[in-house]
């Protein structure tokens, strides 16, 4: 197969352990996909390109193995930008194909002409064209080496004379192309870590997804420090929910009692977290971050030391030097706080709670409840977002992906078919809003197509719920016009596409719904229409701030009456 560059390229991919490739094939692809059908990697067509680079973004952050996305000429290329985002800024290593016009195109102004180098430039750690031959082997290599290197996003070009020429050479060196290293932090500064700790006597331990593996490490040091643990959104899914040392997250992602906590400290210790906003971190006591990317070290908080280090053979080394603490007295008061919260969230999430109206909080929790022990929860961005990252209840051995730090509305969808093409036996949620589904209803398409069986619930509140908080939290009054919107039947919908559907519009409903929805074999939809006006929890909100929400409701009211 890998006479020509296409099949080396191929080759190379397969020996790296990649399964799919997902794109769209055009003429400029033809060479590449005639190389994938002799090969062992399966190509998902999907219906946007936008859609393939969301998944293999989604694939890619879910295992920290490279994944691929392909798009053709022109503005089939162009539509991976987007979606590329979603790797480049959760740092996954994703491999993105560009096919091109032979060269003898270039520089005439010729049909869907662009320069992919250039347009991809700010979302790849490496871009580059192969234009000869010759010169494949090494930039295939360096490619795959950058976006294993970031972790992030690298990008080839690949001229369609090129992809059909005889290959030259080998790409050698293939045994080198693998995620990073963990390394342990110096001694020096494990013993200034140990000295801070042992001095400090309240310390609150934030774990972000650089802890991912770590977690039995994570609870060794709590129990010695008496130390809560806390976590970023992205660190959520660590730890089972139930446990006690797991306090919960910090921000609107997170509770009071995690607030509380992280502002009282004597000792904010941030492992593998880059948790950027910085209104909800200490601006008194000390701060210790630890983490292998220097660059993040002390740019969100006022930072005593920062730390250079992976998190597993960081925390070895701090657990055999740091002394046991005793009192339990914090620990207690943020236990004792946190089971307030926790039981504020279940009256919130009880599907009694409203005779005729289901609460979004019932849905995540629904949803949570019925999930398997190992599913994989994908979340869209926005106001869902808060419904489910809240009101989910992990067990540890569960997985959830979302737009991290990319906070991009549609991507769910797309991610999770690159997830679930890794395993069609284990159970993929996808939770949405309705504004995301919209945006690449398409993707549902692509699971019907390559027997993709999610489960798709959609919170149909028939608005995009997160603009409205955001409008009124500085004192605006809601475009209603611009924020609101009619949406299909999506049971209907998914029906029509070849999948189920399913509708719950009535508390009552909904677990029968979910059952269903889960029992069949396929993907499914379930139309989940939700309170349209719920307002989320706010573990703190600025007294500027609550004046900007009264002020915004009192504006919507006398327009109401006044019909301005």
């Amino acid at each position: 197969m890998s006479h020509t560059v296409a099949g080396q390229l191929v080759g190379v991919l397969e020996q790296l352990g990649v399964k799919q490739i997902f794109g769209l094939i055009g003429d400029s692809l033809n060479p590449l996909a005639d190389a994938v059908r002799r090969s062992q990697i399966e190509w998902i067509g999907v219906r946007h390109e936008e859609g393939a680079a969301l998944a293999a973004a989604g694939q890619a952050k879910l295992t920290g193995q490279l994944a691929v996305c392909a798009g053709t000429t022109g503005p089939g290329s162009n539509h991976l930008v987007a979606g590329l985002y979603e790797a480049s800024r959760d740092h996954a290593p994703v491999l993105a194909l560009s096919g091109d016009m032979p060269r003898q195109m270039h520089g005439t102004d010729y049909i869907q002409t662009t320069e992919p180098d250039l347009l991809f430039r700010d979302v790849s750690l490496y871009t580059e064209t192969i234009s000869a031959a010759a010169q494949a082997p090494g930039v295939i290599h360096q490619a795959i080496a950058a976006a294993y290197a970031g972790p992030g996003v690298a990008h080839l070009t690949l001229p369609q004379d090129v992809l059909s020429a005889k290959a030259e050479g080998a790409v050698s060196s293939v045994a080198t192309l693998k995620p990073r290293s963990e390394f342990s932090a110096a001694p020096d500064d494990i013993a200034k870590i140990v000295q801070q700790i042992d001095r400090a006597c309240s310390v609150v331990i934030m774990c972000g997804a650089g802890c991912r593996g770590a977690a039995d490490l994570l609870r060794a040091l709590s129990d010695r420090l008496r130390a809560p643990l806390i976590h970023s959104f992205r660190g959520k899914e660590l730890m089972a929910y139930n446990d006690p040392r797991w306090m919960g997250g910090l921000g609107m992602i997170g509770t009071k009692a995690v607030y509380h906590a992280a502002q009282n400290c004597d000792l904010l210790l941030m492992i593998g977290t880059d948790y950027p906003y910085s209104n909800f971190l200490p601006t008194k006591g000390a701060v210790i971050q630890i983490d292998e990317r220097p660059q993040v070290l002390g740019r969100r908080a006022p930072t005593a030391l920062g730390v250079a280090g992976s998190a597993r053979p960081t925390l070895k080394l701090l657990l055999e030097a740091v002394s046991t603490k005793t009192d339990r007295r914090f620990w207690d008061e943020v236990t004792h706080e946190r089971q307030k919260w926790d039981e504020m969230l279940n009256k919130q999430s009880d599907l009694k709670r409203s005779q005729d109206r289901i609460h979004p909080q019932a849905v995540a929790r629904a949803v949570s409840d019925a999930a398997r022990s190992d599913a994989v929860f994908v979340l869209d961005t926005g106001l869902n977002t808060l419904w489910s990252a809240n009101w989910i209840r992990q067990t540890g051995s569960q997985r959830i992906i979302s737009s991290f730090n990319n906070a991009a509305v549609g991507t769910a969808l797309g991610q999770a078919n690159g997830v679930q093409a890794l395993d069609r036996s284990r159970q993929v949620i996808v939770l949405t809003g309705d504004g995301g589904f919209n945006m690449l209803m398409g993707e549902f398409m692509t699971a019907v197509h390559h027997r993709l069986p999610l489960k798709i619930i959609i919170y149909n509140n028939s608005a995009l719920g997160l603009i409205t908080l955001e409008a009124e939290s500085v004192g605006i009054v809601p475009f209603r016009e611009a924020i609101e919107f009619p949406n299909p039947n999506f049971a209907a919908l998914a029906r029509a596409c070849g999948g189920h559907g399913f509708t719950a519009r009535q508390p009552d409903e909904l677990k029968m719904a979910l059952s269903e929805a889960f029992a069949v074999d396929g993907p499914a939809i379930v139309d989940a229409v939700v309170v349209a006006d719920e307002m989320p929890n706010m573990p703190h909100v600025e007294l500027e701030q609550i004046g900007h929400y009264a002020v915004a409701k009192i504006k919507e009211a006398v327009l109401a009456v006044t019909g301005g």
